[in-house]
């Protein structure tokens, strides 16, 4: 069964009484060339799959060819009917049911993927948790190699900014963290039943061994980063004082010690300059 076609599409979801949740941001691929173009990136025959979210099967077909298993875990469960139907012939896929942000991703990959060299994660995210899942992803420190996903297109190109730029947010700190990020390509909004309101795009994230900027506590890095993003109109100064409630004197001496302006917004920092304000601010705490 063709599964980009949209009048099989409907078939199924009529045939097991089925509507779309807008609550779980469903919207099924409908372009036949999307999801064999994101597991050709995502994965080769030695790879094995975490997929989330798979919907009716659509990408999961096109990763099972390609990789050498796939878990793929659904919210769901009104989809039981539907993936036991259109993965009949996937011998290589399981399906767990679940909330990804809940399970044991760590269990389950370690449980299924023993045998394969390398581990991806691959999905097409709801628009609405995208940057949570990512930063899950990303934070839990999975044993996995690259995480490719479609995302909202305002969504990737803030993901995939440079830091320091008005594009980037504190998720973006996070990713460039912990990553080395792509935009692959663009997808078109009438690629979806039903079709959103935006156009989306496919990224790409390739786990980093190391981060490219040290920092002495990794969680006061985040802290210090989040507070720069908490109030993007003030100056770095009081937001930072504000948010972490640290002297502005501090915080003046750190960026004076830094050749950086008093009068600098934190969206304008660089990765680099905000490892060294995080180091600088923690030595002040401490002293």
């Amino acid at each position: 069964m063709e599964l980009s076609n949209i009048n099989n599409v409907q078939n199924l979801l009529k045939k097991s009484g089925l509507s779309l949740k807008k609550s779980l941001g469903q919207n099924f691929l409908i372009d036949g060339t999307v999801c064999p173009a994101m597991a050709n990136a995502a994965c080769d025959a030695d790879t094995g799959v975490l997929e989330i979210g798979p919907g009716i099967g659509v990408l999961t077909r096109e990763l099972s060819k390609k990789s050498k298993k796939v878990v793929a875990i659904e919210i769901d469960e009104r989809l039981k009917q539907i993936l036991s139907e259109t993965l009949n012939e996937c011998n290589n896929v399981k399906v767990i049911y679940g909330d990804c942000m809940k399970l044991d991703l760590n269990k389950i990959i370690k449980d299924n993927f023993g045998d394969c060299r390398k581990i991806a994660v691959c999905a097409n995210l709801p628009y609405y948790i995208t940057s949570p899942i990512i930063m899950m992803l990303l934070e839990s420190r999975l044993p996995i190699d690259s995480i490719t996903v479609m995302v909202q297109k305002e969504a990737a190109e803030r993901l995939c900014a440079d830091v320091g730029t008005r594009e980037a947010g504190v998720v973006t700190v996070a990713v460039s963290y912990y990553a080395q990020k792509e935009i692959l390509f663009g997808v078109d909004r009438s690629s979806f039943l039903p079709a959103p309101n935006v156009d989306s795009s496919v990224i790409q994230l390739k786990i980093l061994k190391n981060p490219p900027v040290s920092v002495k506590d990794e969680e006061w890095f985040f802290k210090v980063a989040k507070a720069c993003f908490a109030q993007r109109r003030k100056t770095l100064v009081n937001t930072v004082s504000n948010s972490l409630g640290i002297s502005k004197d501090y915080i003046k001496a750190a960026l004076s010690e830094m050749n950086l302006s008093e009068t600098i917004r934190g969206e304008q920092l660089t990765l680099k300059e905000l490892a060294n304000l995080s180091d600088i601010l923690l030595k002040k705490q401490n002293v």
